[in-house]
């Protein structure tokens, strides 16, 4: 048995996961149910109550403020080079960013980029 995902060669029938029709590794079907959304209002209305937003963000997600904050409205592909993450890992720390009324995703022309949520 694989992961249908992954490829990952799973051992015994308990270590299978299903998920949407895909039999899965433990790791990819967590990463799937787990994965912020940033399109969730109960996530944002939650994320108001905090007194100072920014004394909760990773260094990940302070380092994606800043490069907004510089280079203001800016693609995914762009932040991810400067950080050296994937665009998983970028997903995964900018959702709780877009909850917290940070930043949030805008088009400029044809192209999906992200910015400061207030332009400040």
């Amino acid at each position: 048995m694989k992961c249908e995902r992954c490829g990952t060669t799973l051992n015994s029938q308990e270590d299978l996961y299903e998920y949407a029709g895909q039999k899965l590794c433990e790791d990819c079907y967590l990463e799937l149910v787990s994965t912020p959304k940033t399109c969730d209002p109960w996530a944002v209305h939650s994320a108001k109550g905090f007194a100072d937003k920014r004394d909760g963000l990773t260094p990940i997600q302070q380092k994606i403020l800043d490069i907004l904050k510089d280079k203001g409205p800016t693609s995914a592909e762009e932040i991810c080079a400067s950080l050296g993450i994937d665009e998983g890992e970028f997903r995964s720390n900018f959702a709780p960013l877009r909850h917290m009324e940070l930043a949030r995703a805008c088009k400029v022309g044809e192209k999906v980029c992200y910015t400061l949520f207030n332009g400040s």
